[in-house]
């Protein structure tokens, strides 16, 4: 045998192992996913009636939700399952990728790789609870009164899951500012110095977001922008925390 082809060979099994590692992880969260869905389906209209809560309790009275296709009110309210399916195994797939991705790292990554990972989890769901809770029922409160009179206000049940799922996605991802400014800062595209003096720009930016985000009220706007520029802070707060000079951290592989 050709010595030279020695390291190619054990170079086309490591890569073979790691895509079955891949293919394990990748059914395992699947699986998971399948779990949760199939045991969430037989309450999927009970989980419309609580998302539409928000809605249905500032309508007029009388005024109620409306189904404009033949299928909505069956696919519908199985959409939101796969969305709470998801919502749900989402730590289930985090650790699969760490699982992954963890043996390649270095202790000092992994040691800034941990939090990140929780802090997205966590601050995504505070996102996601921030807008049901308290976004959604001052925006409907806010549209439900500037109504024109003789207008009716009766929503489609599919673009009032698509409007409360596109919230919840955006509320979720503004609140991992705190996560930006640490990643930005591990990559050395800024430092303290740079966060502090950007304190100012960084309201701007956060109000501005805010007004293409939420809906056409201020109450809403400032709602996520006042947030966004304490999570700022919290940023600030977490690269001081986790990118201190550390001389333990040494590579856990070659």
């Amino acid at each position: 045998m050709n010595p030279g082809s020695e390291p190619e060979l054990d170079l086309q099994q490591g890569l073979f192992s790691h895509l079955l590692e891949l293919r394990t992880r990748l059914i395992k969260a699947i699986l998971a996913l399948v779990v949760v869905l199939a045991a969430l389906v037989p309450f999927a209209n009970r989980l419309y009636s609580w998302l539409a809560a928000p809605l249905v309790s500032r309508l007029p009275e009388g005024a109620h939700l409306i189904a404009t296709e033949v299928a909505s009110p069956f696919i519908t309210p199985l959409k939101l399952v796969f969305y709470a399916a998801l919502f749900i195994t989402m730590p289930v797939t985090l650790y699969q990728l760490w699982a992954f991705v963890s043996p390649g790292l270095y202790k000092h990554e992994k040691r800034l790789a941990r939090p990140l990972l929780v802090a997205t989890l966590v601050l995504f769901y505070i996102g996601c609870a921030f807008a049901y809770f308290l976004v959604l029922p001052a925006a409907f409160r806010f549209l439900t009164a500037v109504t024109p009179q003789g207008v009716e206000m009766m929503t489609d049940i599919t673009h009032y899951l698509d409007f409360v799922m596109l919230m919840f996605f955006a509320f979720g991802l503004c609140f991992e500012v705190p996560v930006a400014v640490v990643v930005l800062a591990a990559v050395g595209v800024v430092d303290l110095d740079k966060l502090r003096k950007g304190r100012r720009y960084a309201v701007v930016g956060a109000f501005a977001i805010a007004a293409v985000v939420t809906p056409p009220d201020i109450t809403s706007m400032i709602m996520l922008a006042i947030p966004m520029c304490l999570l700022y802070e919290v940023g600030i707060l977490a690269v001081r925390w986790l990118l201190k000079p550390n001389a333990a951290d040494a590579p856990s592989h070659p």
